[in-house]
């Protein structure tokens, strides 16, 4: 059993940035376990994990199931007896049952029992958040005694939030702050978290430890990147980003209160590379706790399925990557080459399938109905489709997930072809316009970022980077045949997406307004294409999805 230390100088606090996976309690639990052991081969006297780790953080709706509940409470009452031999305490976070109410808990562990539960009180209900939805607010929470120290333990939105939970918890006695979070990626969050942290303990007047999960959730990235500031607001400690890793940082009393002694001091990636290293998590994450071996995915010769390749060979190795070529009358030799010396230089298999054959079939069967029209887009779209069909037809048979790769202008503006190259079951460059589509492909091919399995020097070949994009469905086609070019189009796009612009403020920016009114309107007649896409790594504050719920019924337009 654990001893109580009346007014211990020191605590040696562990923080975990690890990556659960929803629903799989016996492996959560196993790598709490793991953690606890390497906190304890280093000293620690406390083990912090992060919001709802037992469960998998979000899990949604399966905490609407009893079972899961259970099966949850058990595992942390498992994990609990373990601290009986002496060594680290835990915090660890777990969806908890009480009565007939859920909440998003905490459970702090020692001397073989739970020593006390705290339930988060600030549930948010905005973007990709909706935990009003299945849990019920918990009371304003005390300091817990730990080992002769009082700890505060806000829950992630408890310190985001203006209910004032961390200056209660100080007001009541705490001398440290411990917040479990679970907190998505997107682009400059990490010193949004440093602000949020920073006004809290200026507030509180207290030190703050902020510990984040890691890993992909569906179209969720979490990046790790935990942190502590002391209340002086220096940086105490700053870990890695979008890695696994286990930290400990030793915490002195003084008569200022608690300081902690420099920890270790991580470089935050800028933003291409945190760009390109989120979809490469995210994806890896998607397609490893799914269950696929192996993914398949249309090589087309341009920059979107060229960077998608490269995400997949990083994610995955060469050896679990396929790329296939599928041809038509209209795919130019150049498109031929630069699709093979993108496979080659990726190493991974190479494979051409024309689609002549299919595409005259289904043209020469609807030929009757559609004797006496002009050929166009829906001419156009057989190919597409025919280019869709075939690699279902290799996932089936191969047991490969479909890569789609569609970016996110593209997917703004609807162009994109349903059951034809929408096709598959993720898309890691979703959220991704289309400019910043070819800056993450230039730092890719300057950089190998850590952890990837790909290949050093260029990957993406520099003349799929240099030349007009196109979809080569038609003699001579280049997609500003029907867009504006992709600077202009990304800029309206991301005013109307991401900000919410009216479109008088859009033409502010030096836009024609008729090309900003055409925008809009194919941003919201493509909405019940999105409503049929599949999912993808969210980089931008609003992608599309979780953060971005609009009707495909609707006659809003900004005149």
């Amino acid at each position: 059993m654990t001893q109580q230390i009346a007014n211990p100088q020191t605590l040696r606090i562990a923080i975990a940035q690890l990556n659960p996976t929803v629903g799989d309690i016996a492996g959560n639990l196993a790598k709490a376990r793991q953690a606890r052991a390497d906190a304890a081969s280093q000293g620690a006297d406390l083990l912090l994990l992060t919001e709802l780790f037992i469960s998998g953080y979000p899990p949604e709706d399966l905490v609407l199931k009893p079972a899961f509940l259970n099966a949850c409470q058990r595992a942390v009452e498992e994990f609990a007896a373990d601290t009986a031999d002496g060594g680290p305490g835990v915090i660890i976070g777990f969806p908890r049952l009480n009565g007939a109410m859920r909440h998003n808990a905490i459970a702090v562990l020692d001397g073989g029992k739970v020593i006390a539960v705290r339930d988060k009180v600030d549930l948010p209900n905005y973007g990709e958040f909706d935990e009003k939805r299945v849990f019920h607010q918990g009371a304003m929470p005390g300091p817990v005694n730990f080992r002769g120290v009082r700890l505060g333990i806000p829950i992630c939105e408890d310190i985001w939030g203006d209910l004032g939970v961390c200056e209660t918890l100080a007001e009541s006695g705490a001398e440290i702050l411990l917040s479990p979070n679970g907190s998505p990626f997107y682009r400059g969050k990490v010193d949004i978290r440093h602000q949020v942290v920073l006004r809290q303990v200026i507030e509180a007047g207290l030190p703050l430890i902020y510990a984040n999960q890691v890993g992909g959730q569906d179209e969720l990235v979490f990046d790790g990147a935990s942190f502590g500031f002391n209340a002086d607001k220096t940086l105490a400690f700053q870990m890695s980003q979008f890695e696994e890793a286990l930290a400990v940082v030793t915490w002195k009393r003084t008569s200022d209160g608690w300081h902690c002694e420099p920890g270790p001091m991580s470089q935050i990636p800028e933003r291409e590379e945190a760009d390109y290293r989120a979809c490469v998590l995210g994806f890896r994450d998607y397609v490893n706790k799914n269950g696929f071996k192996n993914v398949v995915l249309g090589l087309s010769g341009g920059i979107d399925s060229a960077i998608c390749a490269a995400i997949a060979v990083d994610a995955l190795g060469e050896e679990r990557v396929r790329c296939v070529m599928l041809p038509y009358r209209y795919t130019s030799e150049e498109s031929l080459k630069d699709a093979a010396d993108c496979a080659k230089a990726l190493g991974c298999r190479y494979d051409i399938v024309p689609i002549a054959d299919p595409v005259e079939g289904f043209s020469a069967a609807l030929a009757d109905l559609f004797e006496g029209t002009e050929q166009g887009i829906t001419e156009e779209n057989l190919q597409s489709r025919a280019r869709g069909t075939i690699l279902m037809a290799i996932s089936n048979k191969f047991g490969s997930m479909v890569v789609t790769t569609g970016n996110k202008s593209e997917m703004s503006v609807g162009y994109a072809t349903l059951y034809g190259d929408m096709n598959g079951g993720f898309n890691p460059i979703k959220d991704l316009y289309k400019m910043q589509v070819y800056a993450v492909a230039r730092w890719r091919n300057g950089h190998v970022p850590p952890g990837a399995l790909g290949p050093t020097g260029q990957v993406i070949p520099q003349n799929i980077i240099d030349k007009a994009p196109s979809a080569e469905l038609r003699p001579n086609q280049t997609d500003q045949d029907s867009l504006p070019p992709y600077p202009a189009l990304d800029d309206i796009l991301e005013c109307l997406v991401e900000h919410e612009m009216a479109v008088d403020d859009v033409v502010a920016r030096g836009h024609d307004i008729a090309t900003v009114h055409r925008i809009e309107h194919l941003l919201y007649i493509a909405e019940y294409k999105r409503r049929q896409s599949a999912p993808g790594v969210k980089i931008t504050k609003k992608n599309f999805g979780r953060d971005r719920r609009y009707p495909i019924t609707n006659r809003f337009r900004d005149r």
